[in-house]
């Protein structure tokens, strides 16, 4: 089983879907995430203002923030970082994770009205 690890900043909670004002891209991530455990990823999440000793605990995170704290999020997959300062799209995810993109395929918007097909008068 794959382990998804994310390191958050300080957040009003776990997740950062709170509050008055939610970043959209947080959600997004979120959801993600969920959809994620229900295809058999372990996936664990700490917000450096409710998990510091999670932080305190990964010395390649712990590097990371030396560097700044615009490094966070991090994302671990595995024990090794594998992205930094940005939440992943869910397709970024799936490739990171070596999972089938399982995405419908879009349809190409066809036309009766194509020049031969005589149906335009």
């Amino acid at each position: 089983m794959k382990k998804l690890e994310i390191y958050d900043p300080a957040m009003c909670c776990s997740t950062g879907v709170c509050g008055p004002e939610v970043d959209p891209v947080l959600v997004t991530f979120a959801a993600d995430l969920k959809w994620l455990a229900e295809r058999g990823v372990s996936v664990q999440r700490y917000n450096l203002g409710q998990d510091p000793q999670a932080f305190a605990a990964n010395p390649a995170v712990l590097r990371e923030m030396e560097a700044g704290m615009d490094r966070l999020p991090i994302i671990v997959l595995d024990g090794h970082i594998v992205s930094t300062g940005v939440y992943p799209s869910r397709d970024q995810l799936t490739r990171k994770l070596g999972l089938p993109n399982e995405e419908p395929p879009r349809e190409k918007a066809s036309s009766c009205c194509s020049p031969k097909s005589g149906c335009c008068g």
